[in-house]
């Protein structure tokens, strides 16, 4: 759910950013922390629209909320650009379920407690493990 003063239209707020910013992650990951926050804040929105946790949530369900979003339709001009940005949106949603359900599993909670901090600092733990692997898997299959 967003705070009372962001803007609907606005990715993250000033301070996640800057949370995300100070994190020692790579620019890829860096992205990667933005998406899964801003997807967790959109399915927090679905759940609630929806009247269900987010862990049931079916793709549709997705599917449906980001087609009747207005804030989403906006962006994209004519109707094959905007069918073509709703299907990645949604698209960018579903991925961002893995890891969050992941963060989520490892903290013993359920994802709609989930906090931008958290997020964050998964993925930074997640980094800091690959290095020490050596691998560049972003978390395991």
């Amino acid at each position: 759910m967003m705070s009372e003063s962001q803007d609907p239209n606005q990715f993250l707020t000033p301070e996640e950013s800057a949370e995300v910013d100070k994190a020692l992650l790579t620019a890829r990951e860096r992205f990667s922390t933005r998406v899964a926050i801003y997807c967790l804040r959109s399915l927090k929105q679905i759940s609630q629209a929806q009247s269900v946790p987010i862990a049931t949530i079916t793709d549709q369900q997705i599917a449906d909320w980001i087609e009747q979003d207005e804030s989403i339709q906006q962006p994209a001009q004519g109707l094959e650009a905007s069918d073509s940005f709703k299907g990645f949106f949604t698209r960018l949603v579903l991925s961002a379920l893995k890891p969050l359900k992941q963060i989520a599993a490892e903290a013993d909670a359920e994802i709609e407690t989930l906090t931008p901090s958290q997020v964050i600092a998964w993925f930074e733990k997640d980094a800091k493990a690959r290095i020490e692997r050596g691998n560049g898997a972003a978390f395991p299959s």
